[in-house]
């Protein structure tokens, strides 16, 4: 068992969600960090039944004068249950911890998030500072960082199986799509726009559906926490900029086994995008776990240049060139260089797959490995 980095903090009787795609490791972590909380899981069908029937029956199941934590795992299920989950918090003060891998459910039958009266706390895959000596570059950018996965003598095996279960569980169950063989292959086809700018009237004539229907698509991946969208990066532009948002699978392995191979397809443009992705991850999670505070965007302008990660927030200006190349060219510090002149007070950093820190300028190269272990201190500006 690995520590996880996470930590939850609540002030008296302050409640918490945890949102985390299935797979994370949130059961796992709650049981081992709460061991004494009273626990009820939607995923078991008696309780599944009996709160979605009946939701105030959740009062009669809890002690009188009870103080410690009530854990409600998958909340997305009784999306009803969380006005019960309201009333108790205020009537009882109550505290509770709730988690779920995805918010579309609650949003859709309209129900409060408690009102500001609950903390939202995040579960990632792995990061390096978790998995220590343990930590192997070329697995993860291979299978990723899904706790089961990466634990998982036959890792492939386990992924598919992943990805699989997790259709049939949280989109066909919950009736989000109406066709699953144009969902799935939807999925095969957003895999090729991994770390790129979307344009969904393209792939929808690829996977044959309406723009309006990828569109809901992306939104499905995004409300079930196992795809995200970045902005870009337009604060005091002065250069014309694209507008479009880039998109990312959550989990290189996920990324990388919905990914199509064959002889067709570029090795190299499939591994610099699973790099990419690693970096992204690892971003994101770091800047949660550590409460950073950093907005995370991409920068590209009409002309070409391009910037892979821009983080903009209270702690300062970062941006990021990710390249699996082992030797740096000029070529390679050209965008990061033109974005410097407009914004002269970013740290810059080039990750790439040597073996050595550079500095060109001000630009600090980093090998991936090393760019991953330091992160934290990387964005606290340690480095």
């Amino acid at each position: 068992m690995f520590n996880r980095i996470l930590k939850l903090v609540a002030n008296f009787n302050q409640s918490l969600f945890l949102f985390g795609p299935r797979g994370t490791g949130k059961t796992s972590w709650i049981k081992a960090t709460f061991p004494d909380a009273l626990y009820f899981d939607l995923l078991d069908s008696s309780n599944y039944q009996t709160f979605l029937s009946q939701p105030n029956r959740l009062e009669k199941m809890i002690p009188e004068q009870y103080s410690s934590w009530i854990i409600i795992d998958e909340i997305q299920k009784v999306p009803l249950l969380l006005n019960e989950v309201h009333r108790l918090i205020e009537s009882k003060h109550y505290k509770f911890l709730l988690t779920g891998s995805s918010a579309r459910s609650l949003r859709r039958h309209g129900v409060n998030l408690l009102a500001g009266r609950a903390l939202t706390y995040y579960m990632h895959p792995f990061i390096q500072q978790e998995l220590g000596d343990n930590f192997d570059l070329s697995k993860v950018l291979q299978y990723g960082l899904l706790p089961g996965v990466y634990l998982s003598e036959t890792p492939k095996k386990y992924l598919e199986s992943y990805i699989q279960t997790y259709l049939r569980e949280e989109v066909l169950q919950e009736g989000l799509v109406r066709n699953l063989g144009d969902f799935s292959r939807f999925l095969e086809i957003a895999s090729f726009s991994q770390g790129a700018v979307l344009n969904h009237s393209e792939i929808a004539r690829e996977v044959g559906v309406s723009r309006l229907v990828v569109a809901n698509y992306f939104s499905i991946l995004e409300d079930l926490l196992i795809a995200f969208h970045i902005e870009p990066f337009t604060k005091k532009a002065k250069r014309r900029l694209i507008q479009h948002k880039k998109f990312f699978f959550f989990d290189v392995g996920v990324y990388r086994l919905l990914r199509p191979k064959g002889p067709l397809d570029i090795t190299e443009e499939i591994d610099g995008a699973a790099l990419e992705t690693l970096f992204f991850q690892s971003l994101k999670a770091v800047n949660d776990y550590y409460d950073l505070g950093f907005k995370i965007y991409y920068w590209r302008t009409s002309d070409g240049a391009e910037v892979d990660f821009i983080l903009y927030g209270e702690n300062g200006l970062y941006a990021f060139e990710i390249k699996r190349a082992t030797i740096i060219t000029p070529k390679m510090l050209s965008s990061l260089k033109i974005f410097a002149k407009d914004y002269p007070m970013t740290k810059l950093y080039l990750i790439y797959g040597g073996n050595h820190r550079e500095y060109h300028g001000n630009i600090t190269a980093i090998p991936i490995f090393d760019a991953l272990k330091n992160l934290p201190d990387l964005l606290s500006g340690k480095i």
